[in-house]
């Protein structure tokens, strides 16, 4: 059974899905004043997300027979991940960006811990390869992402700094 590809596809979809609401987002926020900070770093973190779903799709055998436990551990991540963007609702944004001013979003899961996404995000790279028997990708992605978003996070904190005073 092959269900490597239409997950591949689906979740390709759902980011550029993603990627449109960001855009808007962003837009909205920087008219109404919002500044962004680590630019530099955010090319990085698109081309490492490019390359992971590159690297399944043409690295992993399509007829791979999924590990149950793993694909059904990264399907209950999506709803997670669906949480944290209605939680963060106009302010949510693929970059960093901060509305001075703006109280901080403290709902959802943001309640429990300061990065949620981020967290979602780490997983969703670690179990998807490991769904497909490809741990050398969930190991050379997973340890990518963790080196861009801890340099992230510092960038995230600093912005944000003011608006937990």
């Amino acid at each position: 059974m092959n269900l490597l590809y239409p997950i591949l596809l689906l979740l390709a979809l759902a980011r550029v899905l993603e990627l449109r609401i960001a855009r808007r987002n962003t837009r909205r926020l920087m008219a109404e004043g919002a500044v962004e900070a680590g630019q530099a770093h955010y090319p990085l973190i698109v081309a490492l997300h490019a390359a992971w779903l590159a690297s399944l799709a043409l690295l992993v055998p399509p007829d791979r027979t999924p590990s149950w436990p793993w694909l059904i551990f990264f399907l209950l991540l999506q709803p997670l991940r669906l949480w944290v963007i209605a939680s963060l609702g106009r302010f949510w944004t693929t970059r960093v960006v901060s509305l001075p001013g703006a109280p901080l979003v403290r709902r959802g899961p943001f309640r429990y811990l300061r990065h949620p996404n981020y967290l979602i995000v780490e997983l969703e790279l670690i179990s998807l390869p490991l769904a497909f028997g490809a741990a050398w990708i969930a190991l050379f992605f997973g340890l990518a992402n963790a080196l861009l978003i801890g340099w992230r996070i510092r960038i995230e904190d600093q912005l944000l700094a003011p608006r937990r005073q």
